[in-house]
């Protein structure tokens, strides 16, 4: 079977070639896919007025759009604010899907790309020419939507991660901004005892867990033929488990849900005074403990190695356009024209948006808008610099969005019964392969 617009491919098919590289293949067991009967895509013809529908949660997305409508009176992009809590923004995409009438674009991360395949909901872009646009982005950010032959989303933004401390407690209690995680453990103990914790081991983000997986070698999904290997319980992967789970059991961290009320007052306190975090987080800083202006600074991941410069991403984000989109030749012109225009970026830097995907329209020190809250440090540079040596080799497999919500479960689990850590990279595991089994792919564990 070939894919065009008109015709998408079986997903479970695309699924089959996911390495960034590979050529395509054939999986077994693909199952009822529905090859998108209904409404074809359309053509707009010239002259012809036209709405598009987008569904996003990134900040400040409209002033962008507008500047698009503006300059664009035929194709009107109509947005949708989705809530981006606990994944609800992709239950109601999958809902529209399975429904029949999804929006023509929506904001969908990195790591659930290959989910919206599986279930057949994002178009093929390569027949309408999307590889033409490649060397306007990062290599390994385009790659994150390529499987097989097919690309299924332009990227926008990724998440290197680094680490947020308030400077002003690092100083007056002595601390040294942590270089290693042996650094941070120490940090913690000191902070610990000046009655602070030095952040929180947040049970539900997997998202933030896998990050630090991906920095220590971990390497989640693999392929080999038409198989999917799992190991989410491998050694880096046991190796960071073991490192929080003693931070918790000293109690040097706390273990409440970050992003939510109590965390955000700790951060106003000064009751945790570090966070781990990514790139788009000097937004979220801004946005939730004002009253803390001028006291923060950025500073590199801490790495297992003293020296070392490994690295990874949290989040990541890109506009895909749906499998029903009813004018797809426009919807990719806008999602590239949104995320490669320097006007366009501008507007969604000053928004909040993450560290672009594009190679060029902006300049790194574009990126330190809240200058003034870092005490005027340049802090970008640290995330471009944590950007430039993430490791590429890491890539994503279907089914992160429930492989999050497994681990997120087992972690609360094992932090009221007593248990393990690394029974949860066991146990979710486990999981994962049967999950990726029950969706008809064929899957082995590795290690």
């Amino acid at each position: 079977m070939t894919s065009s617009p008109m015709n998408p491919m079986h997903r479970r098919t695309v699924l089959g070639g996911a390495a960034a590289l590979a050529a395509g293949f054939a999986l077994a067991g693909c199952g009822d896919s529905g090859d998108g009967d209904g409404d074809a895509p359309r053509e707009r013809k010239k002259g012809q007025k036209i709405d598009l529908t987008f569904w996003s949660w990134v900040p400040g997305i409209d002033k962008p759009v507008d500047l698009w409508n503006r300059q664009n009176p035929e194709v009107q992009v109509k947005v949708e604010k989705v809530s981006a809590v606990n994944g609800e923004q992709y239950a109601k995409m999958h809902a529209a899907i399975k429904a029949g009438n999804p929006p023509d674009l929506g904001q969908i991360e990195f790591p659930v790309i290959p989910s919206f395949l599986l279930g057949n909901g994002l178009l093929d872009l390569a027949p309408l020419g999307a590889a033409r646009h490649k060397d306007k982005f990062f290599g390994w950010q385009w790659q994150q939507s390529v499987f097989g032959k097919g690309i299924y989303a332009v990227p926008q933004a990724s998440g290197p991660m680094g680490l947020f401390i308030r400077q002003d407690l690092f100083d007056k209690w002595g601390v040294q901004v942590p270089g290693t995680w042996d650094d941070y453990e120490a940090a913690a103990k000191a902070i610990r005892k000046k009655g602070a914790w030095i952040e929180t081991f947040a049970p539900t983000n997997g998202n933030r867990f896998s990050g630090l997986a991906w920095q220590a070698g971990a390497k989640w999904y693999g392929t080999h033929g038409d198989t999917w290997i799992v190991n989410i319980d491998d050694e880096p992967t046991r190796k960071v488990a073991d490192y929080w789970e003693s931070l918790v059991r000293q109690k040097l961290v706390k273990t409440i849900p970050d992003r939510q009320n109590a965390w955000y007052k700790d951060l106003q306190t000064g009751a945790i005074p570090a966070w781990v975090g990514a790139s788009w987080g000097d937004a979220l800083l801004v946005g939730n403990a004002p009253g803390t202006k001028g006291k923060w600074r950025a500073a590199p991941l801490p790495q297992w190695k003293a020296g070392g410069k490994a690295f990874a991403n949290w989040g990541g984000s890109t506009t895909a356009v749906f499998a029903k989109a009813s004018y797809p030749k426009d919807a990719l012109d806008f999602a590239v024209w949104l995320n490669t225009d320097p006007r366009s970026i501008a507007l969604l830097i000053d928004g909040g948006y993450g560290f672009p995907s594009a190679k060029k329209g902006y300049a790194t020190t574009d990126l330190d808008v809240d200058k003034d809250f870092f005490g005027g440090q340049a802090y970008s540079k640290i995330f471009a610099d944590a950007g430039a040596h993430v490791d590429t080799s890491w890539q994503w497999g279907p089914g992160v969005d429930t492989l999050y919500q497994r681990l997120g479960d087992a972690f609360t689990d094992a932090l009221a019964d007593g248990s393990s850590f690394r029974s949860v990279l066991k146990k979710v595991q486990g999981q994962t392969l049967a999950d990726l089994k029950g969706k008809g792919l064929k899957v082995e564990s590795g290690g």
